[in-house]
């Protein structure tokens, strides 16, 4: 089991999405309805469409009955593909926190986990790979405020393991629009928000984060719907991923227009905000408002 925050393109949810393509590449070049593949392995169409999607987990046995069916005969070929199948089934260093963490968040973490590029915009809290501990616990305890202290707990561990990447080799470049509301809003009280513009002063030093704030002065803007996130990832096979958080229940979009649009409004969103130049003075200039 892996124990720590997964580095690289290898993490269990990555390695799902890649298994499962090949499979459908294989399976559309050998003109297999899904329904043909899914009687081979004793499942449903739908399930076999779940697998192509990564969205489930692979048994050994099935991957090599449809390697079979596909005609893929090459011993050196059937060996990588069935080691992928093994790797895929392995467990995310977030599995000890299943506890806590919903289903849906998860599959989150693990596209997290191994993405190249994080941009994100945020309206209303700071971006979890960016919170302070005392900041992560006040946000925490908005949601969650009947939980157990031992489960707070838990869930801020989940935002402090997810914070290691972003210093590990080969770290993603995380790419955060910030409203300038995110700033003001005095989360957890004035103390925890000097912690919290502190620790995003540090941030901008780092050389994969990029912050930018927009401005009240900027009025209405592109991404008025919401906070939202774009993964991209390093192996071309894998499309750009969307993710909007709702209450309950989380959206993944990965269909090029849909990714096209959000991503439109990512970039217009860069250039209502402040230059990245700019971000450390402003938020040197807010902690100081902070101090009075």
């Amino acid at each position: 089991m892996t124990t720590g925050p997964e580095a690289g393109a290898g993490g269990p949810t990555v390695l799902r999405i890649l298994l499962g393509s090949q499979l459908r590449k294989l399976r559309e070049a050998n003109g297999v309805t899904r329904e043909a593949a899914g009687w081979e392995i004793r499942a449903s169409e739908s399930k076999i469409s779940r697998m192509e999607l990564g969205r489930v987990g692979f048994k050994e046995r099935d991957v090599a009955d449809l390697l079979t069916l596909y005609g893929v005969n090459d011993k050196t070929e059937r060996d990588a593909l069935l080691a992928l199948a093994r790797q895929a089934n392995t467990q995310g260093w977030w599995h000890r926190f299943g506890d806590v963490l919903p289903h849906w968040f998860q599959a989150y973490l693990g596209l997290e986990s191994n993405a190249a590029m994080i941009r994100t915009y945020e309206v209303q809290f700071v971006p979890g790979l960016l919170q302070s501990r005392e900041y992560a616990r006040a946000v925490v305890m908005i949601s969650h405020g009947a939980a157990t202290l031992d489960e707070i707990d838990r869930r801020v561990d989940v935002r402090m393991a997810r914070q290691q990447m972003l210093t590990r080799q080969g770290a993603p470049h995380l790419w955060a629009v910030l409203d300038e509301a995110v700033l003001r809003r005095p989360i957890g009280g004035y103390t925890v928000m000097r912690t919290q513009i502190a620790a995003l002063i540090d941030a901008t030093k780092l050389p994969n984060v990029t912050i930018q704030v927009v401005p009240f002065s900027a009025g209405g803007h592109a991404a008025a719907g919401g906070a939202f996130s774009i993964l991209r990832f390093p192996d071309a096979e894998l499309p750009d991923v969307v993710y909007t958080e709702q209450l309950t229940s989380a959206l993944y979009l990965d269909k090029r227009d849909d990714v096209d649009q959000y991503a439109a409004a990512m970039e217009r969103l860069c250039v209502e905000a402040e230059p990245p130049d700019r971000t450390q003075a402003m938020l040197e200039r807010i902690l100081r408002e902070y101090d009075r």
